[in-house]
């Protein structure tokens, strides 16, 4: 017999599910701030009563947006709930942020703690706020599922419809698949030129090819494959459930992913070529170099196009 007060499996999975949408609505609306060279120096010499101040500040923002819907599936109605929820929100921020500047080696070993608190605390803001708005902006799919439910399961609807309008004629297989796929390939472009646009001209992006290595610039690309397949498949965002019937090129999640981020890839190359950061007479390892690292916000800017479709 289970114990009382153990959470269920059910719901351990559904915490699990909470944690994904507030990471990935962190970083829908914070990454383009951690590709800011100028926050980076600022945290350099942000004094800790700033720090303080700016934290307590974004704890008593999230608060007020927890208060009317936060991250999770229920709507937080008491104070207390809120609260708890907001403290979350200040941590799933402030663990993302520390494990992307890591991963950007903008913290290393020889970083002093203010420093790295200072970056820290800075760009976990608008991760936490991205966290508290996650649901109430971008998620959907329990709702639209909700309403699928509503809808009779004969489809007497589409009967009612079809004896207005007269039968419809539906698409062949080939067409309907070749049009899914054009459809994602689109959405996949513009939402990469939508958030990578902004920073392919700026000088960020030599500035941390420099410092990277070919072992971090594999953990940024294992990292854009996960935050792209957590923001679409797994954090219960408006049109998850249809993307997961999708026809066409983009029909297995994996597949999607990864064809994604290549094409997030070619498009990251061609601003950076656009902007002039690039050219054919360089290397082929500097072209392979910013482009991974460019391809981490063109990757998550790609996702968020898939989810307005």
């Amino acid at each position: 017999m289970r114990r009382i007060g153990f959470p269920t499996r059910r719901e351990w999975r559904q915490e699990i599910v909470d944690l994904i949408r507030g990471a990935s609505g962190g970083f829908l609306f914070g990454i383009p701030l951690l590709y800011t060279m100028e926050v980076w120096w600022i945290g350099s010499y942000t004094e800790p009563p700033l720090m303080l101040i700016v934290l307590a500040v974004t704890f008593v923002i999230v608060f007020l947006l927890n208060r009317t819907d936060g991250f999770r599936q229920l709507r937080p109605d008491r104070p207390l709930q809120a609260a708890m929820d907001s403290v979350e929100a200040l941590a799933i921020g402030i663990v993302c942020v520390t494990l992307v500047l890591i991963l950007l080696r903008e913290i290393t070993l020889e970083t002093s703690i203010q420093e790295i608190l200072g970056k820290i605390v800075l760009e976990g803001m608008p991760f936490a706020l991205g966290v508290a708005l996650a649901r109430s902006i971008m998620a959907g799919g329990e709702e639209n599922a909700a309403d699928g439910d509503a809808q009779p399961s004969g489809s007497s609807q589409t009967d009612a419809n079809q004896a207005e309008t007269g039968p419809s004629q539906p698409q062949s297989p080939p067409k309907q698949s070749f049009n899914a796929t054009l459809a994602d390939i689109g959405a996949t472009l513009v939402g990469t030129i939508f958030i990578a646009f902004n920073v392919a001209p700026t000088d960020e992006v030599p500035m941390l090819t420099a410092a990277s290595s070919p072992p971090w610039l594999l953990g940024i690309v294992a990292a854009s494959l996960v935050i792209s397949y957590c923001i679409v498949f797994a954090a219960g965002f408006t049109t998850q459930n249809r993307r997961l019937q999708q026809q066409g090129l983009f029909q297995k999640p994996i597949i999607e992913t990864v064809i994604s981020y290549l094409l997030s890839l070619v498009a990251a190359a061609m601003m950076l070529w656009l902007f002039h950061r690039l050219s054919p007479a360089d290397p082929w390892t500097s072209w392979l170099q910013q482009t991974l690292i460019l391809g981490l916000p063109a990757t998550i800017g790609g996702a968020a196009g898939r989810l307005a479709i």
